[in-house]
């Protein structure tokens, strides 16, 4: 695939979701540095409710969330219609391999990382999913 066959960032919308507030002002500063457009939600409710009105690109979700948890939006996600959304779960629980593999199993989960988030494996990660073009470091 050639540089020309790459999206803008700017044309792209991702939904960061995560309890802990300090966690995505660091996502959406990651996010927001490579060009990409953001929004955020708190909890598993709220980022269904932004997921439907926004069709979101991509969705960074955490695991581990007040209420309805990861795997539940993920799977309410496809319950819903909203199935065809990409999805990169993300926790700071260490997880059994058969955990992670029955996670990476869901047609819209498309990475799983752990915390601490690297932002440089999370930007690329971003960008090869969502095939754009990352910002050049000239």
């Amino acid at each position: 695939m050639s540089d020309q066959d790459l999206a803008q960032p700017a044309e792209k919308l991702i939904l960061l979701v995560d309890d802990d507030e300090s966690l995505l002002d660091l996502m959406e500063h990651v996010v927001k540095k490579e060009g990409f457009r953001t929004d955020r939600a708190l909890d598993g409710l709220e980022a269904l409710s932004k997921a439907k009105a926004l069709n979101p690109d991509l969705m960074i979700l955490d695991f581990m969330l007040p209420g309805m948890g990861g795997y539940e939006v993920v799977r309410e996600l496809q319950a819903c219609g909203c199935g065809e959304i990409p999805v990169i779960v993300i926790t700071g629980r260490h997880m059994e391999p058969k955990s992670v593999d029955l996670v990476r199993r869901e047609s819209n989960v498309r990475d799983f990382m752990e915390k601490p988030l690297r932002p440089v494996i999370m930007a690329t990660t971003i960008h090869n999913l969502l095939r754009t073009r990352p910002k050049s470091s000239a």
